[in-house]
């Protein structure tokens, strides 16, 4: 019979098995405690978190550095300055085993599988803004790095959360994701030229010279067109906000192209940039 009055039965822990937390849970936590960190970890590795934050932040570092001020030629050579190092590191590590250990234990959260033996992401996301911000006029740069950091993480994320109920434009790549990526572009576009250069750029001088914008919220049709159509440049023209939209909506189907191009196996953080630069610098030499 059990002593009521016994201390020890309603304040001594009961004793149980070492293994007992090991038998209700199977989680690959230190501890072992806590079944629904298998769930996190596997969705923050199916999904890419930590490496799409980084991605996502560098557009809004790019705005940050925009609204200060900085010009292009401020930024690419800090762009070209640390590629070289960090390419360099990377073509070491592949020669070292012990070195490539170190590396993928230190960013590994932030490098895809097919990285560890190939070249990290980074350095062709560097590459890539550079090329833009170095050759370009400077809206078209600065959108180029924008649509790279915004419109390929939408594409990716929607890409892996509703693809497999749409059709696959190429391997990898569905027409969810790239109508994310389309929509966002669209955005970005209306939020950089409509609201971010007007606000932070074009008054306070920023814009201005040599780092005036190719895009000045008016389009014109070429003038083989307005001959064949008998229209006036007046009559061909459209300015302000139906300009800003109908760029805007060039821009959002550019973005979405350059995403689901796969150009010679290249790496996306490269040909994105590359060509949503070339196609609008492009389509704006046409209709401007």
């Amino acid at each position: 019979m059990l002593a009521n009055g016994d201390a020890s039965s309603h304040l001594s822990p009961p004793k149980v098995s070492r293994d007992y937390w090991r038998e209700f849970s199977r989680s690959p936590s230190p501890l072992g405690l806590i079944p629904i960190h298998t769930q996190f970890r596997s969705f923050i590795h199916r999904h890419e978190i930590p490496r799409k934050v980084l991605h996502v932040s560098i557009g809004f570092v790019a705005i940050y550095f925009y609204a200060k001020g900085s010009q292009p030629s401020d930024i690419h050579p800090y762009l070209l300055a640390s590629l070289i190092p960090l390419a360099s590191l990377d073509a070491i590590r592949h020669q070292f085993q012990s070195v490539n250990k170190l590396y993928i234990r230190a960013v590994g959260a932030l490098m895809r599988e097919s990285e560890v033996d190939g070249w990290n992401g980074v350095i062709w996301y560097l590459l890539g803004s550079w090329i833009v911000l170095r050759w370009l006029p400077k809206d078209i740069g600065v959108l180029s790095v924008l649509l790279l950091s915004w419109c390929d993480t939408a594409a990716s994320t929607f890409g892996r959360l509703w693809g497999r109920y749409t059709p696959h434009i190429r391997r990898g790549k569905s027409l969810a994701g790239s109508l994310a990526a389309l929509v966002v572009g669209v955005a970005t576009a209306v939020l950089f030229w409509g609201a971010i250069a007007p606000h932070w750029g074009a008054s306070k001088g920023y814009d201005s010279g040599q780092y005036s914008f190719m895009f000045q919220n008016r389009l014109t049709l070429p003038s083989q067109v307005r001959g064949l159509l008998g229209w006036t440049e007046e009559q061909a023209t459209i300015t302000g906000t139906l300009a800003l939209g109908a760029m805007s909506t060039v821009a959002g189907f550019i973005a979405s192209a350059s995403e689901a191009i796969d150009l010679f196996g290249w790496d996306d953080n490269l040909t994105i940039p590359v060509l949503c630069g070339i196609g609008l610098w492009g389509f704006l030499k046409v209709f401007t």
